[in-house]
């Protein structure tokens, strides 16, 4: 099996079972060993390679356990401290890590809840642990440029120097795309102000500021969606349609077919006649490019559709409106928010303050749902618009 097989295996196996696992020690054998076992491929069942409930008595702390030690060539190598899954991964609550690590061969801490996976190495003085994490990543939503240093914890890949050599980097690089995500959603004063020294010849001030701040918040968007399209485009190929335009309907004119067949063919996908009230807006553009960045891990991007109506832009999956994926309510005066369907034609709202909202509030909703319609399930009817609200 592929390390990343390995990886997606584990993860569909957290997601369908995650809700029935109630304790720490449940947590250890449903998702912690596997991923030990399965993924980095260590014997959780061969002491020489891997030890649980590992003691190190240090100074006045005997018999303080750490979850599990793996060993390579005798040696500790990686230590790993287990909480129940949808804990915090907080450190203070494994404080046995700090002293561990001190007194052990132990170059790599790792915290976990299961699902997600805090690394630790020691970067800042040696041999003391880092009070923060060089790497970063859940199972449930694992950035794929990710999965070759996960792999360099694996018993075949295993090599500390390696490791600990791109430790510094990757702390790095993972709090500059922290930042960068959350300037993106709410730009701060500094990040404003970056801009305003450089494209405005005034005097700043705060009046300025905040004049600037929401037209820096859409740049970012509408930057990002240009970057999401450049990417959906390489990956159909330069014939690709372009996501900006409205989707075409593949049917012939109506003056081509006869009446009856007409009105069949129309039925069956939707669709409706064109009506000038109705005005696609950027906004909902940038809103459907993210929503099909966000499926294209699941089914292909021409698969994606949408449809814009008077009080909700929709996006399904084949153009079928037995298949909505989610719907976007973005021309409220004050409110915007998103439905998703993966619990059923009712809907569930989930509002946002921005269209980038949706891979935070949203994303996991949208996978879900095209998985549900993948393996067979469809909506019985199609959503009506009063089941789910209208645009405030």
């Amino acid at each position: 099996m592929a390390f990343s097989d390995g990886l997606a295996a584990l993860a569909k196996k957290i997601r369908d079972s995650k809700d029935s696992v109630q304790t720490e020690e449940a947590t250890k054998n449903a998702f912690i060993m596997p991923f030990i076992s399965n993924v980095l491929g260590y014997d959780v069942f061969d002491p020489s390679e891997v030890v649980p409930e590992f003691v190190a008595d240090v100074g006045v702390k005997k018999g303080e356990k750490v979850d599990y030690a793996i060993f390579k060539d005798g040696q500790v190598q990686i230590l790993i401290e287990c909480k129940k899954i949808g804990d915090l991964l907080d450190l203070r609550y494994a404080s046995q890590l700090f002293r561990y690590f001190a007194v052990t061969s132990a170059r790599i801490a790792i915290l976990t809840n299961g699902q997600q996976y805090h690394v630790y190495t020691d970067g800042d003085l040696p041999n003391r642990m880092d009070e923060k994490p060089f790497l970063i990543f859940d199972l449930l939503d694992i950035d794929r440029t990710l999965v070759p240093e996960i792999q360099k914890f694996s018993k075949e890949s295993f090599d500390i120097e390696s490791v600990v050599s791109a430790a510094e980097e990757l702390k790095y690089i993972g709090g500059i795309r922290r930042i960068i995500a959350s300037e993106v959603r709410e730009p701060s004063e500094e990040w404003v102000r970056f801009f305003v020294n450089r494209i405005y010849e005034g005097r700043t001030t705060q009046r300025i500021l905040d004049q600037f701040r929401p037209l820096v918040a859409k740049a970012l968007n509408q930057y990002v969606g240009d970057q999401v399209n450049s990417r959906l485009k390489t990956a159909l190929g330069d014939d690709a349609p372009d996501p900006n335009r409205s989707t075409e309907l593949t049917t012939p004119p109506r003056a081509e077919r006869p009446v009856g067949q007409a009105a069949v063919a129309d039925a069956a996908i939707g669709a409706d006649v064109a009506d000038p009230d109705v005005v696609t807006t950027d906004e909902e553009l940038e809103g459907f490019n993210i929503v099909r960045a966000i499926a294209v891990s699941e089914v292909g991007p021409e698969r994606i559709h949408h449809r814009d109506g008077k009080t909700y832009f929709a996006i399904l999956l084949d153009n079928n409106n037995r298949k909505p994926i989610i719907r976007l309510h973005l021309n409220g005066k004050s409110v915007k928010f998103v439905t998703t369907f993966e619990a059923g034609k009712e809907g569930t709202r989930r509002d946002i303050a921005s269209v980038v909202d949706i891979y935070t509030v949203a994303a996991e909703h949208i996978r879900q749902v095209i998985r549900q319609y993948e393996s067979g399930g469809a909506l019985a009817a199609p959503p009506q618009e009063d089941e789910v609200g209208r645009s405030a």
